[in-house]
């Protein structure tokens, strides 16, 4: 099996966009072809990362629609909707229609339009992920967060601040990052005294509700080399789910998904945790980032707030995290957050990640469904 390449990125402006999810993807789309030198007419496979464009939008067959939008017909096209973690999921199909030589040129393209709803109708939109047992109850997302934000203080003896620290980091990191819906750093005081979402989270502890599209552009790494003379190789590469029904969890502080699908990728790549140069996590709330960690290996459980205190996880720190500004500060359009983890990866290893840039040869994502139900986990390795 020939190694797969990503030859080409792009991340629109994410926020508020006057947009409707199939211009958000046809713009990536095309910026992203135009990144690699690649002519839509030579895409193969294209896939779109979409949770929800029928509920928010009424828009279906956006794929099809997508094709002829960018001239890649007649492109195999498909959607890929895996809540949240659809970005993820996305990677995954394009990794594997290229892995199995179906494919020598693969579009993956993930967006959402969300803005144009109220918050209260975004939030029953991505309420319905939960278990109908669950949803029946009014329980959100937000809620399981509160509840496992307490949860883990306690039993840790985990600093309320400490959570409050990683909003102010990818804040911090967002400012350099020009597509990113929040360029404004905060302190610690106002995150802690942001109005109250789920005890113990407050407003600055959950990402926003975002319109955007990001997109890679996948291929062989012989036909890469035809293309580029920097590249990013997906090493490793797995997914995994965790039981659908939260409370159902013996541990509510540990992610099966995270860290199923992260021992897949390590196994895969050949690689470690302490082998990671720099990381994206799912951090739709503060707390998920220390889960993760902790899932993935970059910290004993209980103990991932103790490397935000000491700054490990800054940009300058022994492991940055998040360094797009993650969720928390570049936003969260559904679909789109898994693909744009990969582009801040991609950008990273292939030095083109302007002020943000760190010392990287290999880099992680790691893209969330729900809280914690379903889980892709991918490591990308600068090509040698």
């Amino acid at each position: 099996m020939e190694r797969v390449a990503v030859i080409g990125s792009s991340m629109t402006q994410f926020g508020q966009r006057d947009e409707w999810v199939l211009e958000l993807l046809s713009e990536a789309g095309l910026a992203c072809l135009d990144d690699a030198g690649v002519d839509a007419a030579d895409v193969e496979h294209l896939y779109v990362s979409n949770m929800a464009s029928g509920e928010f939008e009424g828009q279906t067959g956006i794929m099809n629609a997508l094709a002829q939008d960018i001239d890649a017909t007649p492109a195999y096209t498909q959607r890929v909707d895996q809540t949240s973690s659809s970005g993820g999921a996305g990677i995954y199909a394009a990794w594997q229609s290229v892995a199995s030589g179906a494919s020598e040129m693969t579009l993956l393209v993930g967006g959402e339009k969300m803005t144009h709803r109220t918050t209260g109708e975004a939030t029953d939109v991505i309420a319905s992920l939960t278990h109908p047992v669950e949803y029946k109850h009014g329980v959100t997302l937000p809620s399981f967060a509160g509840l496992t934000a307490r949860h883990y203080l306690d039993r840790f003896d985990a600093p309320r601040e400490s959570l409050g620290k990683v909003a102010v980091k990818n804040h911090k990191n967002g400012v350099d990052n020009p597509h990113a819906q929040f360029r404004k750093e905060v302190d610690l005081e106002t995150v802690l005294e942001s109005p109250i979402v789920a005890d113990p989270l407050r407003l600055y502890d959950f990402c926003p509700i975002t319109d955007g599209s990001a997109a890679l552009l996948l291929c062989p790494e012989s036909v890469a080399q035809e293309y580029a003379d920097k590249y990013a190789v997906i090493t490793g590469i797995d997914g995994a789910t965790d039981t659908h029904v939260v409370h159902e969890r013996e541990d509510p502080t540990v992610m099966g998904g995270v860290v199923e699908s992260g021992e897949g990728a390590y196994e895969m790549s050949g690689r470690e945790p302490d082998d990671i140069d720099v990381a994206e996590l799912h951090d739709m709330f503060t707390i998920l980032e220390f889960l993760q960690m902790e899932g993935l290996g970059f910290a004993e459980q209980g103990e991932a707030w103790e490397l935000v205190e000491e700054g490990e996880t800054e940009r300058d720190g022994e492991l940055p995290i998040n360094t797009s500004g993650g969720l928390k500060s570049k936003g969260h359009p559904l679909g789109a957050s898994g693909v744009a983890q990969g582009v801040e990866i991609y950008e990273q290893l292939v030095g083109e990640a302007g002020p943000r840039q760190v010392e990287a040869d290999v880099g992680l994502c790691c893209n969330v469904g729900g809280f914690g139900n379903c889980v892709i986990t991918t490591i990308m390795e600068a090509a040698q």
